[in-house]
């Protein structure tokens, strides 16, 4: 529950320092006696407590948009949050297997246990790294920066480590203090060095200005595509965009999939965006689906598919051209596809509602003011690897567009941005993001945030931001910290099953 309870809306993020202590209290008593499965299956009930309270939207999701009834809903909700939990249990496994063969001291090492679970849900079957632990301190400026070393993934073994040297003083027989100790330490200079990083921002002097106006359509669901609606929808965006336009934007974002229309397929219906390109001298990013034929090869079976359908973010230049195209690469399972269709077959009108859509294969860079911008498109802003990629590529300012009008006010819309935000401080950039309905907002590269809308209500937001070049230490080696401590996790069990053999 207190891991649950570490993330908004409802959570504190003092909690997620102390979160994993039961757990590793338990798993070091199973250890001691030799229970290994006992341990894996209260970590698993205990990551059942933590993603029921930190995913309990996804029922309301699929009940409003897949069309399931509650009992269905629940019941798919609790098949992801199982599987999901499997990680948890997987790291109290690791924990107890330590600690059955080399002590209390074994404790020490749930960093280690702990990344191997998040990195697990993270890449394994389609990956789902949400509400990783680390992301409950993003809000702690202080603590946060931390995050511009290691990463988020460093972050969650930073609170994995207290936990650990908390439950260790409590059950160690001597010097069992000296840990906890350093970890204090540790954290109180993280903490003083994040507040001067605040404090210098230096960054924020350095690179090239550009104005950027994000727009809030707040179109519901059920009137995206409501044909008779498509003038008025495009009106509401023109006119939004006029008005970030009369701030001097540079650079114009609307939302994931806010065209009522195919951007391809309908020249007349993109006319008024190119136009107004050309009238404001700016560059706009613009959301929508992309239609590609599937080709047919000679002398090689026919295609399955005739169209693929892809989630896209179309880039139009200042003279009215379309200047890249990204296709969304990491796809929401249950929301753009639906995994094991054949085998959740009771989830029928759910695989009805939801488009089936192909995921894009390049991470595609934008080119924006004479620089490089990049979009991660809603959900997949939680992969850190992807930005990490876009920042190889040349990227000097990131943006995210998303549609949250799927979360409603629940807690999802919350956690989505404060993930969004990690990637920042993760990668020194500015970040800008458009929502459909919800927050829609700036964040420099220290995690604060420079403007925000309201929830459900047309709006426009206009900041400076700037161009960035300079790399973070975690821009340079990645998530090596991470698996290092997959690593040490792998290690670990060998040495187990070696030690206890002898």
């Amino acid at each position: 529950m207190l891991l649950g309870l570490s993330f908004p809306k409802f959570g504190q993020p003092a909690f997620g320092w102390v979160a994993l202590a039961p757990l590793l209290a338990v798993a070091w008593d199973c250890g001691r006696a030799r229970t290994l499965r006992r341990a894996f299956l209260l970590g698993w009930i205990a990551g059942l407590a933590y993603f029921a309270i930190a995913l309990y939207w996804l029922v309301g999701v699929m009940t409003q948009y897949g069309g399931l009834s509650t009992p269905v809903a629940v019941l798919v909700g609790a098949l992801l949050m199982a599987y999901l939990a499997l990680f948890v249990a997987l790291a109290a496994w690791i924990v107890a297997v330590a600690v059955r063969a080399f002590g209390p001291h074994a404790l020490l090492v749930a960093p280690a246990a702990w990344v191997t679970g998040e990195l697990g849900r993270t890449y394994l079957w389609s990956g789902f790294p949400w509400a990783l632990l680390g992301y409950s301190q993003v809000t702690v400026l202080p603590i946060a920066q931390t995050a511009s070393l290691v990463g988020v993934y460093g972050l969650s073994m930073l609170l994995a480590f207290t936990s650990g040297t908390l439950t260790y003083a409590l059950v160690a027989p001597r010097r069992r203090f000296v840990p906890l100790a350093s970890v204090f330490a540790l954290i109180a200079v993280l903490a003083v060095w994040g507040s001067w990083r605040i404090r210098d921002q230096a960054l924020t002097r350095a690179g090239t200005p550009i104005r950027v106006g994000v727009v809030q359509g707040d179109i519901s669901q059920d009137e995206k595509w409501a044909g008779a609606l498509q003038d008025a929808i495009m009106k509401r965006y023109i006119d939004l965009s006029r008005a970030a336009l009369a701030e001097n934007a540079r650079f114009v974002l609307w939302p994931e999939s806010s065209l009522p229309f195919y951007f391809e397929l309908d020249p007349a219906g993109v006319a008024p965006i190119r136009r107004l390109a050309r009238e404001g001298h700016a560059a706009f990013l613009v959301g929508s689906d992309q239609v590609e034929q599937v080709r047919f090869v000679p002398g090689q079976p026919p295609p399955q598919e005739r169209e693929r359908y892809y989630n896209a973010a179309f880039l139009v230049l200042p003279d009215g051209l379309t200047g890249a195209v990204y296709r969304k690469m990491h796809l929401v399972p249950f929301g753009e596809y639906v995994p094991l269709k054949k085998l959740l077959f009771f989830v029928a009108p759910l695989v009805e509602a939801v488009s089936d859509f192909s995921p894009g294969d390049k991470p595609a860079t934008l080119p924006v003011a004479g620089h490089v911008a990049s979009t991660a498109i809603c959900y997949e802003v939680v992969y850190p690897q992807l930005i990490a990629g876009f920042v190889d590529r040349g990227s000097e300012l990131l943006t995210t567009i998303t549609n949250d009008a799927w979360f409603g006010t629940s807690s999802a819309a919350y956690q989505h941005w404060d993930q969004a935000a990690m990637r920042s401080i993760e990668q020194d950039r500015y970040l800008a993001r458009a929502a459909n309905t919800n927050i829609s907002e700036f964040v420099d590269l220290y995690g604060r945030v420079l403007g925000e809308t309201a929830l459900f209500e047309p709006a426009v937001q206009v900041r400076e931001v700037r161009f960035l070049t300079e790399r973070t230490v975690y821009g340079h080696i990645g998530d090596s910290v991470a698996y290092a401590g997959l690593v040490m996790a792998i290690v670990l069990i060998a040495g187990s099953r070696k030690r206890l053999h002898r």
